[in-house]
């Protein structure tokens, strides 16, 4: 009996490193990420929205208050961040989020995030899913303000050419 006992917690300690270093092939080894700063999630970029800073924030309470597992901290008072938590599912883990919003032009706020793990130095991907799950929750608050800045014509007009025709 204790030889077998042996056995399986043997099995399981291997199937479990074995699952260790398969998620860390899978996932970067980062705790950290943040929107167009952390170079192993370069698709995970700021997002941009047709409103003033004051109304995205606005905006991003709402959305970190309706979310599951997610505590708004503190927000400046007319400042341009706020601060929250999430709280994993699974083992409980706390990551602390940072909004800030940051206007670009008169009528478009640019929305950065970061997350970032309390505790060590593998997140296996859960910051990057942090970031995902928020944008997708302001998205729909603010479904008709987002603004793609990569779909902006940057040429200018071509002065050879006559419009009038």
């Amino acid at each position: 009996m204790g030889r077998r006992l042996l056995t399986i917690l043997g099995t399981l300690v291997g199937l479990g490193v074995i699952a260790l270093a398969i998620a860390a092939s899978i996932w970067p080894a980062v705790n950290e990420v943040e929107t167009g700063a952390t170079p192993q999630y370069p698709n995970l970029r700021p997002q941009y929205y047709t409103a003033s800073p004051g109304k995205v924030l606005t905006k991003a309470e709402a959305s970190i208050d309706a979310m599951p597992r997610w505590t708004l901290v503190s927000s400046e008072a007319g400042g341009r961040s706020i601060e929250a938590t999430h709280e994993t599912q699974v083992f409980g883990f706390i990551d602390d989020v940072t909004v800030w919003a940051e206007p670009v032009t008169q009528g478009v706020t640019r929305v950065r995030v970061r997350s970032a793990s309390r505790i060590g130095k593998l997140d296996f991907g859960q910051n990057a899913r942090n970031i995902r799950e928020f944008f997708s929750a302001l998205d729909r608050r603010l479904k008709d303000a987002k603004f793609d800045p990569d779909q902006v014509d940057e040429k200018p007009p071509d002065p050879d050419k006559d419009s009038s025709n």
